[in-house]
């Protein structure tokens, strides 16, 4: 299994995008700004997009992905998996022929070229030997983790949550972990904010990942732009028996 990091970071720049996984070719998990790195041909091997949660940097590029493969996916739609609650909203605020066309029912309902199918946290969904597990977690707005193995070797992406224990025991419900992405948004001095937002911090970060059982590579995702440095340097002072790197776009994992 592959995984290739299109966007990892909390806002966009020069070098960074917003969120988005590519797994060996055809699977992404979330659709941030960072799809726009791919080429065309990149783009119509992709058949499923697993979304976190309905935030738009991480929803951003789903309607202009399906725009640009339009003639392509007449007839063998896109599968966009997510939980109930953030299909709705792709639903009322996204594809309502206000802000996007509804492309759950172009060029006709038999033809779509988008499908939209509603997940439960807990539940697992097979990908052509792909076994994917969403997780819930603690966000703003309800949000899922994804664990993800493939011949015995996993890796997990804590999508955006701030402190809590589910994530921790979905986790150690398995004999083993080999990656794990997890995010800390902001620097300790903005941890008020943080926690306004449903964020880690570095602090608080440091008091949930010792609840993980396993000890795989941690990589540090969803920082905030020009405070990258910063946030790391905080996150190593807080947990100084964990390697800890920071996750950029363009990174590429073999698993």
């Amino acid at each position: 299994m592959k995984v290739r990091v299109l966007g990892c970071s909390g806002g966009i720049a020069k070098g960074v995008a917003t969120t988005s996984f590519l797994i060996d070719d055809d699977i992404l998990i979330d659709a941030g700004t960072g799809v726009g790195d791919l080429s065309i041909k990149e783009m119509l091997r992709i058949r499923h997009i697993f979304i976190t949660h309905s935030h738009l940097d991480h929803i951003g590029s789903i309607a202009l992905l399906i725009d640009t493969m339009f003639d392509h996916l007449v007839g063998r739609p896109i599968t966009v998996h997510a939980e109930r609650s953030t299909i709705n909203v792709l639903k009322e605020h996204i594809f309502n022929w206000v802000i996007w066309p509804d492309f759950t029912v172009l060029p006709n309902k038999s033809r779509a070229v988008l499908k939209l199918k509603a997940m439960t946290a807990g539940s697992t969904r097979d990908v052509e030997g792909r076994r994917v597990e969403m997780i819930a977690v603690n966000h703003a707005v309800p949000a899922v983790a994804y664990r993800v193995e493939s011949q015995g070797k996993s890796f997990a992406f804590s999508g955006d949550t701030t402190t809590n224990d589910s994530l921790w025991a979905a986790l150690n419900r398995h004999d083993a972990l080999d990656l794990l992405f997890v995010e800390s948004a902001f620097a300790n001095k903005d941890a008020a904010i943080a926690r306004l937002a449903y964020h880690y911090c570095p602090q608080t970060l440091s008091d949930d990942l010792p609840k993980l059982k396993h000890r795989p590579k941690v990589y540090i995702s969803h920082l905030k732009p020009g405070e990258e440095k910063l946030i790391m340097k905080e996150c190593n002072k807080a947990l100084p028996d964990w390697a800890l790197y920071q996750l950029k776009s363009g990174d590429r994992f073999k698993l």
